[in-house]
């Protein structure tokens, strides 16, 4: 490997994973450093800073044992990204120790202030280079990829067992999903899942799959399919998307026949919900606005509602780096709005389904069991196996949706997701 070969691909990762550990943002919001890289570069680019965070707590153990005291950043610079960048390059990616080490030392030496600590990280990663397996396989891998913040939420909530079969899936890159448009739709290759969905374990590039371009198909997660499904039979009813992008939900409703209305209050992702029925010959009435304080009546309501998503962290692994308590309170102020305001549009007779990508029992479950004593026009639907493939074990006792990562885990695992349907009176 020549000296600088991939140099640019970790500077893009090494800006990524600042971005995501010193100023709190999504990893999704940082691609465009990818952009003008070649595609190998930006995909290992991609992957480096996804596993980087994905293992963040394994990797901050390792360091940790060799660099007790971290240099402080604004004397150091990125010197403690770009030992975390090493380590993973070393421990989850294989690379070999020389290029990984000499990739460190070289981005070090583009930084005024990392460049002083240059000995450090060489010395650091040559260690990990040769004791760093044996260490990983000394660590409690499932604790250590989890904050402690959401730690101590999910022992709470589910128990220390389901915390660690939650963390360990967590940890695996996902699958991809996708939903065929109908019996006729041409599709790559993939292994069939349940109904119309499909999951592919090694992707690649999206746009050159077979049937993305002639619009067969779209992305959406096994969960994710499933909370549109308690409207059973949707054929020539109406049907209020609300929260809508990036579509998925739409063109799974739309595709079932239903006359479907998706509002999002962003436009620039309403968009994509445009561009999405447009590609997949899908037609929805789309509407800028926001979920709690639209006006309109439909005896089909879906809620989508804002949360913390930590039923994705598969697929976001900078999540629980850059949210914490905080952030559930918030989530849940927001999103009972929501469900106020979409209760308003249930038509009688009607049906309203609430749901969440969170594990978070204050976003799911207690939202509702909140919403149901101060609504009593309103009354839970349990869901039965039926409805979700046979799967009982996604069902709660109280009658709700309620997947987990590890679900699924020996077919490549899926989104925790979580949902109530309730029944309006007449």
């Amino acid at each position: 490997m020549p000296e600088q070969a991939g140099l640019p691909a970790r500077k893009a990762a090494l800006a990524i994973v600042s971005g995501v550990l010193r100023s709190k943002q999504p990893l999704d919001m940082q691609l465009d450093v990818l952009r003008g890289l070649e595609a190998r570069d930006a995909r290992f680019a991609r992957a480096l800073a996804s596993q980087t965070l994905r293992h963040l707590g394994i990797l901050e153990a390792v360091i940790r044992d060799f660099v007790p005291k971290p240099p402080a950043a604004h004397k150091a610079g990125p010197t403690n990204e770009i030992l975390l960048l090493g380590a993973c390059e070393l421990l989850i990616l294989d690379v070999a120790p020389h290029a990984a080490v000499d990739a460190a030392n070289f981005l070090a030496g583009g930084n005024g202030d990392s460049m002083h600590f240059k000995p450090l990280i060489n010395a650091v990663l040559r260690r990990v280079a040769r004791e760093g397996e044996a260490m990983v396989a000394e660590l409690d891998l499932a604790r250590l990829s989890v904050p402690d913040w959401l730690w101590q939420r999910w022992t709470q909530s589910y128990g220390e067992a389901v915390s660690r079969r939650t963390a360990i899936a967590q940890q695996m890159p996902p699958p991809l999903d996708i939903v065929l448009k109908n019996g006729e739709s041409v599709y790559p290759e993939s292994e069939p899942l349940f109904g119309a969905v499909r999951r592919i374990r090694d992707a690649g590039g999206i746009e050159r799959l077979d049937g993305f371009a002639e619009g067969d198909w779209w992305v959406q997660d096994v969960a994710a399919t499933l909370p549109a499904r308690l409207f059973g039979n949707v054929e020539g009813r109406r049907v209020i998307d609300l929260c809508a992008a990036p579509g998925g939900k739409t063109m799974q409703l739309a595709a079932a026949g239903a006359n479907v209305t998706a509002v999002d209050k962003d436009g620039a992702r309403l968009e994509r919900v445009r561009e999405n029925l447009a590609r997949t010959r899908l037609s929805a009435q789309l509407h800028l606005g926001d979920a709690r304080e639209v006006k309109m009546l439909a005896p089909l309501v879906l809620i989508d509602a804002p949360c913390t998503a930590t039923g994705t962290i598969r697929r976001h692994p900078d999540l629980p780096w850059i949210k914490g308590a905080a952030d559930v309170t918030m989530a849940v102020n927001k999103a009972y709005e929501i469900l106020e305001n979409g209760a308003e549009l249930v038509a009688a007779d009607g049906m309203l389904v609430f749901t969440v990508c969170s594990l978070e029992r204050e976003e799911g479950p207690e939202q509702i069991a909140a919403f149901l004593d101060s609504h009593p026009e309103f009354s839970r639907v349990p869901v039965t196996p039926e409805e979700v493939y046979g799967h009982h074990e996604w069902i709660t006792e109280a009658g709700d949706l309620r997947t987990m990562p590890f679900h699924l885990a020996e077919r490549g695992g899926m989104d925790g997701f979580y949902a109530a349907r309730l029944h309006r009176g007449r």
